[in-house]
């Protein structure tokens, strides 16, 4: 199991380094105490699970006694984040947080954390200051560090409009204006999965409109993954959700292959209509 501990100074952004942890797969857990890890990784182990992480900060300050010993008989990998002084102040001041060790003096607050994750810094094995870094550079800084990438995943969802428009999805795409199978007594008890569904669909009159839902589709996705988006979700819909809207999902998902990791489901398709 690769076990890695995330550590720094408040503000430094270890939430959104937790997120992308947990994008690669990493089972995270805030502040659990040292001498509880080994349980931990014993149990998740035992589960099948092959990344694991803890975020330890200075609120874990009564239960840092035993926190090199632990490290030494575990052998983590130690990931330390900090920033300078003015920027953390800054952000403090954005968010309007209260600082873990309390509500006093933030200056003399910051300088105490430093000083109690110091032995836990000297540890590290990768101090990234991310005073100047976005989001997205600090989790294109783990990526590089990890040797691992979360890649960006696409969703295709088909659904019926007459059961509801999926809350989750980015974007909603009509594809009601092609042939309805719905009104073909042969065709009618069948699904979009189904080859001769799927060609009376896709008529070769409805190819233009099919061709501008996957150009919008392919141009929404690549967006997002530019933004740093780890996922997109696109809703595909028609009426009830068992013909024509799966027919059109599994068909973007086929030719989206190429450029993107996709995953196609479908949520009303065993729905009577």
């Amino acid at each position: 199991m690769r076990f890695l501990v995330l550590s720094g100074l408040s503000g430094a952004g270890k939430t959104t380094a937790k997120g992308f942890l947990e994008d690669l797969g990493y089972f995270m857990v805030d502040n659990l105490p040292p001498g509880l890890w080994k349980p931990l990784l014993q149990e998740l182990e035992g589960r099948g699970v092959k990344r694991a992480g803890v975020v330890l900060d200075a609120r874990a300050l009564a239960f840092l006694g035993d926190l090199e010993s632990v490290l030494d008989e575990l052998g983590p990998t130690v990931v330390y984040l900090e920033a300078r002084p003015e920027v953390l102040l800054r952000r403090y001041n954005l968010t309007r947080r209260v600082h873990p060790l309390g509500a006093g003096n933030l200056l003399r607050e910051i300088g105490e954390e430093r000083r109690i994750l110091g032995p836990l810094r000297a540890r590290a094995h990768l101090v990234l200051d991310t005073s100047e870094l976005s989001p997205r550079a600090l989790k294109e800084a783990l990526s590089r560090f990890l040797g691992e990438e979360a890649g960006f995943l696409l969703r295709l969802l088909s659904f019926g409009f007459k059961w509801g428009p999926p809350q989750e999805a980015d974007l909603v795409l009509d594809v009601r204006p092609l042939p309805n199978p719905h009104y073909d007594p042969a065709l009618k008890p069948r699904t979009g999965l189904d080859p001769e569904v799927k060609a009376y669909v896709f008529r070769e009159e409805v190819e233009p409109y099919y061709r501008a839902l996957l150009s919008v589709v392919g141009l929404a996705a690549e967006g997002a993954r530019k933004e740093g988006r780890a996922f997109y979700t696109a809703a595909i819909g028609c009426t009830g959700g068992r013909h024509r809207s799966v027919a059109a999902a599994e068909r973007l998902a086929e030719e989206l292959a190429g450029r993107f990791r996709v995953e196609v489901s479908h949520r009303d398709v065993d729905k009577e209509e």
